[in-house]
């Protein structure tokens, strides 16, 4: 399909650069197949779904994994570099997108203060790069030391990231490290909220997916079928699989909060619809056309023109509705991107 089909003007006014406070307080907007939009908040969540149904949450934590830098030189300061840790490769290699990287060679030392230095081993032919960071220590530590939150340039061209953003871009059910991106339709949920949930006799779940920075990859290609998804690691375990089948077996729904949960629960679901259990790598790519097999609906946030996500939502809902639904959002004032507000699909 045509890339500029999913294209749409968003004013810069709806980029949101923080959350809601609350997180709960942030809107829902409640997008069936037909009908009129419902303008909701988050803290209306539980009305909208069944006792028995399934919220199934990412529990990646995001590193600090912005890292800015110089390259040494003989005659001097050398050259100023910046890279974002996309992908663990082992214990002191990531693959990393290095800004102004053209200007790197293999075996370039890059140091980024605080003691912390990596070596640029080789490039990927899509330009990103193998950092090796020696020493002992591991490279968490390094991060928390001399790294930033990775927030994404929609917001980080707009105002410097600060300490705020190290709890405001975490969500409650972080607990394993190695995203470079939140799954940020979680980060609307609070203990009040998740007690709701419970209250009304919904169930929860967790997956783990590492979220890479090639989420925040602009799609350059023209069409689809041209564009080239970068690899992220998940797992679901056996016992999860097994929950989760046996909900939708007794007729209750699975509802993906997030794109990173769909995308990992779609990985891992055959064309039976069973979910089973997986540890690896996905590049799934959904798009208009593609048939869903693990999920029955998803809570998600607005996304960005013509992206990989704006596509998964439309091949979801159908990109008429979606295209309705957003330009609902923007006439109403709802907020857009990783800190704005949420949305609630149910086809």
């Amino acid at each position: 399909m045509r890339v500029d089909l999913f294209d749409f003007e968003l004013p810069q006014e709806n980029i949101a650069l923080r959350p809601a406070r609350p997180r709960d307080s942030a809107r829902l907007l409640g997008v069936g197949m037909d009908g009129p939009f419902r303008d909701l908040t988050v803290l209306d969540l539980p009305s909208l779904l069944n006792p028995g149904d399934v919220l199934v949450f990412n529990d990646t934590r995001v590193i600090p994994a912005q890292l800015e830098g110089q390259r040494p030189s003989l005659n001097g300061e050398g050259a100023r570099l910046g890279a974002t840790l996309h992908k663990r490769i082992d214990l002191r290699r990531w693959q990393a997108f290095v800004r102004n990287g053209k200007r790197l060679r293999e075996g370039d030392e890059i140091r980024f203060g605080a003691g912390v230095s990596a070596f640029a081993e080789s490039r990927f032919p899509d330009g990103s790069w193998t950092l090796f960071f020696p020493g002992e220590e591991p490279v968490e530590v390094l991060l928390e030391r001399a790294g930033q939150m990775p927030l994404p340039p929609y917001i980080a061209g707009k105002r410097p990231t600060d300490e705020r953003d190290r709890e405001d871009y975490q969500t409650m059910f972080a607990a394993k490290d190695g995203a470079v991106a939140a799954p940020t339709a979680a980060l609307h949920f609070t203990p009040r909220l998740m007690e709701a949930i419970a209250e009304r006799g919904i169930r929860t779940e967790t997956l783990t997916l590492h979220v890479g920075a090639g989420t925040f990859l602009p799609v350059k290609a023209d069409d689809t079928k041209d564009h080239q998804m970068h690899a992220e690691w998940g797992t679901i375990d056996s016992a999860t699989a097994d929950r989760l089948n046996a909900a939708r077996a007794d007729g209750n729904r699975v509802i993906a909060v997030g794109t990173t949960s769909l995308r990992l629960l779609e990985s891992a679901a055959g064309e039976d619809r069973v979910i089973r259990p997986f540890e690896g790598d996905t590049a799934i790519f959904i798009t208009p056309g593609y048939s869903f097999r693990a999920i029955d609906g998803l809570m998600t946030n607005f996304h960005l023109p013509k992206s990989t996500l704006f596509m998964l939502v439309s091949a979801l809902m159908g990109l008429d509705r979606m295209q309705a639904a957003y330009a609902h959002a923007i006439a109403s004032g709802y907020r857009f991107y990783s800190y704005g507000d949420s949305s609630l699909l149910l086809p």
